[in-house]
């Protein structure tokens, strides 16, 4: 199958998913917008009642550990910061939309999560340190959202994504979207992107999803978004956080690191924390699950 008609397939896949919830179009527009404000965000949440219920579900989790009980998502902004009830936003918004019936041996959505929870939380510790001298705002949608393509695959292309799987469980040295490529014609970043693509998802956070298994970064994609979700997914793995399809983790990207600025001991000090957050991190899951 030509990858032209492989891309006309996944999209018209995509579009048999249901529609996004109406807030998040609307979040969406406010992120574009430069005169939206934090009472915008906390305001178009709180029309949708099962989105700011599980927000506050993630306030009040182990992961914040806050000692006074989150009530309403004007507490929520103050505590976790604009960007990251935005952020949570988005990504329970997609979380809701995906399809999450189909079992698979060797993939466990639950795994997948869990892992993608462990991404995004290194993406944010590390971009307050060695994200340009910035907290990008995309950085925990980015980590959370970077393997949503292979829900779409296991949903959609179940026999070709098993094959993929099976491949990797049964070859040495073989990634998965090594697998994917071969078997499928695209990886699940690329498929992941043209998802969040599909729901006009900003290219700051499509474009880093789309490429972080690849080895040229085209223009109009930020090289250290993608350098830090490299080292976010490759720790992830050693540290056997969740699930998401490869038995064996990869080694953590030496050049990014040094790119980055990233010293050996702050990778130390990330698996300690990541060690220390463990059961927050699935308490999170459970919140928003």
């Amino acid at each position: 199958m030509e990858t032209k008609e492989i891309r006309a397939k996944i999209y018209s896949k995509i579009d048999e998913l249901p529609t996004l919830p109406a807030v998040l179009p609307k979040i969406l527009s406010l992120i574009e917008s430069n005169s939206s404000s934090a009472s915008d965000i906390a305001d178009a949440i709180s029309s949708d009642p099962a989105m700011t219920s599980k927000i506050l579900k993630v306030a009040n989790s182990a992961y914040y550990g806050f000692s006074q009980k989150v009530a309403s998502i004007s507490k929520a902004v103050p505590l976790l910061g604009f960007n990251m009830v935005r952020s949570l936003a988005l990504s329970i918004g997609v979380i809701r939309n995906l399809p999450s019936d189909k079992k698979s041996p060797h993939f466990s959505q639950e795994g997948l999560w869990t892992h993608s929870l462990a991404v995004a939380t290194v993406m944010q510790e590390f971009g307050k340190k060695f994200g340009e001298g910035k907290v990008n705002e995309h950085f925990f949608v980015i980590g959370l959202l970077h393997d949503i393509g292979k829900i779409v695959l296991n949903q959609f292309f179940s026999d070709l994504f098993q094959q993929a799987l099976e491949e990797v469980n049964n070859r040495e040295n073989t990634k998965l979207y090594m697998a994917e490529h071969r078997i499928i014609g695209l990886d699940h970043g690329e498929v992941g992107a043209m998802l969040l693509a599909r729901w006009r998802f900003p290219t700051a956070i499509a474009n880093p999803i789309a490429v972080h298994h690849q080895t040229e970064i085209p223009e109009g994609t930020n090289a250290n978004d993608v350098a830090l979700l490299r080292i976010a997914n490759a720790l992830s793995q050693e540290l056997s956080l969740g699930e998401e399809g490869n038995p064996v983790p990869p080694e953590i990207p030496e050049i990014e690191i040094k790119t980055l600025g990233i010293r050996e001991n702050d990778v130390d000090d990330m698996r300690v924390y990541l060690h220390g957050v463990e059961d927050g991190i699935h308490a999170f899951f459970s919140a928003i699950s």
